[in-house]
């Protein structure tokens, strides 16, 4: 049975113990990820969320091509955790690349010039409340997920590897799996110091 919306958002954290045991279909996948893109909103109705999900060996492409770039940038004695991290993503089911289409915005900005300084940041608002549908609906199916942000360094071999639109622009990735290890507990600030209300 489906949780209510307060329980998934309250049940998403960040997995990063993920195997790559399936928890649902890869057609199911898709209808998550199609009905996120189509029904999360965007500034102007401007529809810039571009998505593209790897599973399989494409997965394991992309947590390798990241591993390599960091390889030539972390000094090797000190690369041992990072490696660790990258084969943790690894080792999960598939990962979730968002991106913004550039020219989408570039057209906004045009068309309305007295915004234009703004779309740029509305595109990530966009783009953010994406990542949290999608997270959130992962997690609501039984997937364990994170969200990374190896860009700009993977940029341009992820748009090689996968033939992606070169006004794309890479925002974030998302790790998924089937959960093989829960999350530490979660501290909280005061929503007395987060949160006011006046009537």
């Amino acid at each position: 049975m489906a949780k209510d919306f307060l329980t998934a958002v309250q049940e998403r954290r960040s997995y990063y113990g993920i195997s790559k045991d399936a928890v649902v279909s890869d057609e199911r996948i898709k209808e998550i990820i199609d009905h996120a893109v189509k029904y999360t909103p965007s500034s102007f109705n401007s529809q810039s969320a571009r998505v593209v999900v790897l599973l399989g060996d494409h997965h394991d492409t992309l947590w390798n091509i990241t591993k390599e770039t960091l390889r030539g940038i972390v000094p090797a004695d000190q690369f041992a955790p990072t490696e660790e991290k990258m084969n943790a993503f690894g080792s999960g089911y598939g990962t979730i690349l968002f991106f913004e289409d550039q020219k989408v915005v570039g057209g906004l900005q045009e068309a309305f010039a007295a915004y234009a300084d703004n779309f740029p940041i509305w595109s990530n608002h966009s783009s953010g409340m994406l990542q949290f549908v999608v997270w959130t609906a992962l997690e609501n199916e039984g997937f364990g997920a994170s969200l990374q942000h190896y860009n700009p360094i993977i940029d341009e071999e992820v748009k090689q590897e996968w033939k992606v639109p070169e006004n794309w622009k890479l925002i974030a990735q998302m790790p998924f799996g089937k959960p093989v290890a829960t999350p530490g507990e979660k501290e909280f600030q005061p929503l007395a110091d987060r949160v006011k209300i006046y009537k």
